[in-house]
Parts: C-alpha cells; sequence; structure tokens
C-alpha cells in the first residue's frame, strides 16, 4: 500500500497530477479542492494517499491531510458511492464541510456534489453517522490539538461523561473553531446529550451562524 508520496510536482492535468519520486512518476487524482492547494509545477510536494485496486485498475488518489483520506475511504464504503462521487463530495465540501453535513444529517449538503442524488446522500448521513466523531477527532488529544495549558482551561467542563465531552471538545478544535467558543458550546451541549455524537451534532448546532 502506498500511503503518502513526496517529489517533484511534474505535470498538473484536470484531475490529477504527475510527481516524480527518483526519476519515477506516479499518477495521483485529487479533489477540486486539493488541486487548488497544490504548489506550482516544479516544486516540491507531498500528498497522503490511498490506492484503489480493481481487476483492471490501479488507481492513486492523494490528500492533503489524514482526515481528507479517510473520509474519502469511508465515502466509498457506502453502496452507490465510486471513487469519483467521493472525490467530488470531497471537493465541494472539504473534509470539514463533510463531517459537519455528516454529523448533522445534513444530506443536502452531501447532495450538492456532482453526481450525488438525494437517495444516495441520504444513505451516506445515514450509514456514515455514527463514524464522523472518531474521524473528527483524528487530530489528538485535547492536550496535543490546544497545549497543556489551553487544555487547563477546558477543563472546568469535563464531568461525569467528561471521556464524551473531551473527545467532542477535540472534535470541534479540529474543525476550527476556538476552544473557548468549542468548549461553552459542548458545556451547554451536555444537558442535552451524553454521548460524543449527540454531543457534536448539538454543540455545533449551538456553534451555527445565527439568522
Amino acid at each position: 500500500m502506498i500511503g503518502k508520496i513526496s517529489g517533484r510536482l511534474e505535470h498538473r492535468a484536470t484531475d490529477h497530477v504527475m510527481i516524480d519520486v527518483g526519476g519515477i512518476g506516479y499518477l495521483v487524482y485529487c479533489s477540486d479542492r486539493t488541486m487548488a492547494a497544490l504548489p506550482p509545477v516544479g516544486e516540491a510536494v507531498a500528498l497522503y494517499t490511498d490506492l484503489l485496486v480493481r481487476e483492471d485498475l490501479l488507481q492513486l488518489f492523494g490528500f492533503t491531510t489524514m482526515v481528507e483520506k479517510e473520509w474519502h475511504k469511508l465515502l466509498m464504503s457506502v453502496q452507490g458511492i465510486g471513487a469519483k462521487a467521493a472525490m467530488a463530495i470531497m471537493g465541494t465540501l472539504g473534509a470539514d464541510g463533510v463531517s459537519r453535513a455528516i454529523t448533522l444529517g445534513d444530506w443536502n449538503a452531501i447532495k450538492a456534489a456532482k453526481g450525488v442524488g438525494p437517495k444516495t446522500a441520504q444513505k451516506v448521513v445515514i450509514e456514515l453517522k455514527d463514524k464522523a466523531p472518531g474521524v473528527m477527532a483524528m487530530g489528538g488529544t485535547v492536550a496535543q490539538a490546544l497545549g497543556d495549558a489551553d487544555a487547563q482551561v477546558i477543563e472546568p467542563v469535563l464531568g461525569a461523561s467528561g471521556a464524551a465531552q473531551s473527545e467532542a471538545l477535540s472534535a470541534l478544535v479540529n474543525l476550527g473553531y476556538a476552544h473557548g467558543d468549542a468548549a461553552s458550546a459542548v458545556a451547554r451541549a451536555s444537558d442535552a446529550a451524553e454521548d460524543t455524537s449527540g454531543l457534536i451534532r448539538a454543540a455545533l448546532k449551538l456553534l451555527a451562524p445565527k439568522e
């Protein structure tokens, strides 16, 4: 399994790039968002990769983060979502957008991706909803994400369901929310939910912009 590629960006096409690694050119397919984040041709580049193996095809897909890579694999585990549709979803929403949409059950956001119909979008949300918290928390522990000093600030919100609150807080921080806002939302949400998935959904609703 090829898990990561580092080399020189040799060529850029519409949906893939060629990366030269020691004189060997690897074709790596990427979402629109990943393509936009890559450096110009000729410069050094590194991508996490996932190898799709079929009887008549070997295809590499590239991602800028491990969270992106994990979502791509999970999306393809849903019947009706192939590699192309998974890349379309990632290109439309990004890793953070996919995390929010699936956690909140927002299948309309998933449906916005090219080639994804409403029934398939609903299936994605239903089948992956319980897996979302684990992917969102992939960035590490609360202490690693915020630093020891900041981790102490959020300690008072941890109660009887401290493990769930810690996991929910870590997931929100990895999504880019300020630790103070995330901690406040988790503390307020703890009265309405006890498990990690429920806490994340409730906290995201509290953090959503008010119309």
